[in-house]
């Protein structure tokens, strides 16, 4: 919401300066189709040629996230912990062997499938179950299985800060590209420079949208855009850094109870539920499960 807010009065602002200036939009507009193929068709390109098929892919969707926000809200965050309760619980009092079901086939855990969205999660998933599954097997060694969820969680960060990457390289090349359409510009100009000077002064004055433009873009919409995207990836990536923090403390000897109470506190601010809050939803949960 904020974004389309920030958005709208970028440009209002911006040109509403300019117009109230005495400024002529009218050789903003007609110069506007021609510079924006070149400087917005020269970025696409640069985009296509620097990136991989699956960050052309991923930056796609992440510029929904930019207005949408991150995926994980608050009651995802005590969803998380309660599924973690449950696991370390069921490790904790039942033993190795009643887990090994669970996180063998998880789409038919009755542990995994009472939290729909965290299950919609592969990497979250697949993160807990191996985790878990380590766990299983070399539980005289936490130091170890720690050691390998920290390159998993280091892997999947920098894979995911790949589209802000993507959208910051195109940001700080926009202004240059303007300057490369401002130049095609100059020489058109300097091509009729027998006209008059009225027709010049517009000619010079559509070369130079290009440089705007360039400059507009990058510092107003995408370099904006990749800040909030790396922002969003940081946040969301605080969801898995919960999962480690519960398995670490679990590793080392704590009462499930204990080892959510230390994966609530690494939960964002904004989404991190009370400790009255967390009780109330590990009560909460039947008995059966």
């Amino acid at each position: 919401m904020f974004q389309i807010v920030g958005i709208v009065l970028l440009f209002v602002l911006v040109f509403g300066s300019y117009i109230i200036s005495g400024g002529n939009m009218g050789v903003i507009l007609h110069a506007l189709p021609h510079e924006l193929m070149a400087i917005g068709g020269a970025g696409v390109a640069s985009f296509l040629i620097a990136n991989s098929m699956p960050v052309i892919k991923a930056t796609a969707s992440g510029l929904g996230k930019v207005f949408s926000g991150p995926k994980w809200k608050a009651s995802d965050y005590r969803d998380l912990l309660s599924l973690l309760f449950l696991l370390t619980k069921t490790m904790k009092s039942k033993g190795v062997i009643a887990l090994e079901s669970h996180i063998e086939n998880p789409t038919e855990s009755s542990i995994f499938t009472r939290f729909p969205k965290i299950m919609k999660d592969h990497f979250a998933i697949d993160f807990i179950c191996d985790t878990l599954r380590m766990m299983t097997m070399n539980l005289e060694d936490p130091h170890q299985v720690e050691d390998a969820m920290e390159k998993q969680l280091d892997k999947h960060h920098h894979e995911a800060l790949a589209p802000s990457h993507a959208l910051q390289s195109l940001a700080d090349a926009l202004p240059a590209l303007g300057i490369v359409a401002a130049v095609l510009g100059v020489i058109k100009t300097m091509g009729a420079i027998t006209e008059p000077p009225e027709i010049l002064g517009q000619m010079i004055g559509s070369a130079l949208v290009g440089t705007f433009l360039g400059v507009f873009l990058a510092y107003g919409l995408v370099g904006p855009m990749a800040t909030r995207l790396k922002e969003i990836v940081e946040e969301e990536g605080a969801f898995y850094r919960i999962i480690q923090s519960v398995l670490v403390a679990h590793l080392h000897g704590n009462a499930a109870q204990i080892s959510v109470e230390i994966g609530r506190g690494s939960v964002p601010s904004g989404a991190q539920p009370s400790f009255l809050e967390l009780e109330e939803a590990l009560s909460n949960i039947p008995n059966e499960a």
